[in-house]
């Protein structure tokens, strides 16, 4: 039985940080893939064929991961306040900076700095929530937060669309770089409110009360004990652990299959013959599928305490959708195909991500956290390749499409093997724990 105070300080956190956190992830997220919609006029102004296209949506994270574990570790010296205005600002800038690329050399350069600049925010973010809320709550909250991507794919996609129509020629300057810059703007604003409202952690919370602050601590104290003892704690044992890479393996299939598709979904509705703003709403369609995706199988996976099988499921549908999509080729089915591939890329972020959180702690947790989804992020890279490279030899996206689901398919198999249900309910990784 949940008690009146836990289900009052829950609430806070949930109106306190959730909200801010989520609009900051909304405006990352845009700032990464907006790439895709000025494709649709950037290309042709700069001359860049698929290949040198999929090459740069993909180089951003190259950036991103080789940035990620110092910046995480970083977080966690300096705290989440400082340290997230300071990513927050560096990408806005590289974001509006975007706006003034000449052709195929700038556009790689100018995409892999803005990894660079970005890097750290995601992992950090999951890592600083475990300071908040104990363990139990982890699915829902991530898969809460996490909305950010598909509200960032369903609002960015129509707005990205109207600014790219309405203010091309404006002072200039095409409609893609006036996109760069004013979806660039708002990372640089919101660094002010970042260093206003994030508190570093509970004890600087002034809307928590000392008793409120004392029953969290105990909470979080009792989830720190239950992994302490595990070799994974320490920053290097947390490194080396193959657990860890698996871990960073499945996350690399399912971004691949998110960044491999959404940076080619506009192109891919394009080419049958839609105007920019028909592109811009029918590209949103599949990140409403995900939002209801991401909130119904984090909640499940939290109601019943199961993680493995909401995991698989969720990689299920999307090598079915992605496999499906690239037999139907260029149709309106094969968007719909790729709607129940959403599902899957959206909803398996609940699931997955508080698997490493449950059996590393502290340092270890940051870097370990940190290299998964550096790991991970290298499926931004491959995804958009992928289906670039088989576009250019094959002029058409199904053998890339095949390609993502094949991925999501290996993701299948090693989550099988690594994660087992321990009596509890919790899945744990296969690797036992140590005893003090």
């Amino acid at each position: 039985m949940v008690s009146s105070m836990e289900q009052r300080i829950i609430r806070k956190m949930n109106l306190r940080l959730i909200p801010l956190l989520i609009t900051l992830y909304v405006v990352s997220y845009i700032d990464r893939v907006n790439v895709s919609f000025a494709a649709l006029t950037m290309n042709k102004d700069l001359g860049l064929d698929a290949y040198t296209y999929g090459w740069g949506a993909g180089i951003f994270f190259i950036g991103y991961c080789l940035f990620e574990i110092p910046s995480n570790l970083i977080l966690a010296r300096v705290g989440a306040r400082k340290w997230i205005a300071r990513i927050l600002f560096t990408w806005g800038l590289a974001a509006v900076g975007m706006a003034f690329i000449q052709g195929s050399t700038s556009f790689l350069v100018m995409r892999f700095i803005l990894g660079c600049a970005e890097a750290g925010y995601f992992p950090g973010v999951i890592f600083y929530l475990t300071y908040w809320f104990p363990a139990r709550y982890r699915a829902r909250i991530i898969s809460r937060f996490m909305l950010a991507i598909p509200l960032s794919l369903a609002v960015g996609a129509p707005v990205s669309t109207w600014i790219l129509q309405q203010f091309d020629g404006v002072l200039g300057f095409h409609g893609w770089q006036w996109l760069f810059v004013l979806e660039g703007l708002p990372a640089v604003l919101l660094t002010v409110a970042v260093l206003k409202l994030l508190p570093d952690g509970p004890s600087q919370a002034s809307w928590l009360s000392e008793e409120e602050k004392g029953w969290l601590e105990k909470e979080l104290a009792g989830d720190r004990e239950r992994v302490a003892a595990a070799p994974e704690a320490g920053i290097l044992r947390a490194l080396a652990n193959p657990i860890v890479w698996c871990f960073g393996f499945i996350y690399f299939a399912a971004v691949g299959a998110n960044l491999g598709t959404s940076m080619f979904l506009p192109q891919m509705i394009q080419q049958q013959g839609y105007s920019t703003m028909q592109v811009g709403f029918l590209s949103s369609i599949p990140y409403l599928f995900g939002i209801a995706g991401m909130l119904g199988i984090g909640y499940t996976s939290d109601r019943f305490k199961e993680r493995k099988w909401h995991l698989i499921g969720s990689l299920l549908l999307i090598a079915v959708g992605l496999g499906t999509a690239g037999l139907l080729g260029s149709s309106f089915a094969a968007i719909m195909m790729i709607c129940v591939a959403a599902i899957g890329i959206m909803g398996c972020r609940g699931p997955f991500w508080p698997l490493p959180a449950a059996y590393l702690t502290g340092a270890g947790a940051a870097a370990g956290i940190a290299l998964i989804n550096s790991l991970g992020n290298l499926g931004g890279f491959a995804g958009p390749y992928v289906i670039g490279w088989a576009k250019q030899v094959t002029n058409s996206y199904s053998g890339g499409l095949y390609a993502l689901a094949l991925m999501s398919f290996a993701a299948i198999v090693v989550t099988f093997i690594i994660v087992k249900v321990h009596k509890p309910g919790i899945p744990q990784t296969q690797e036992k724990r140590s005893t003090p």
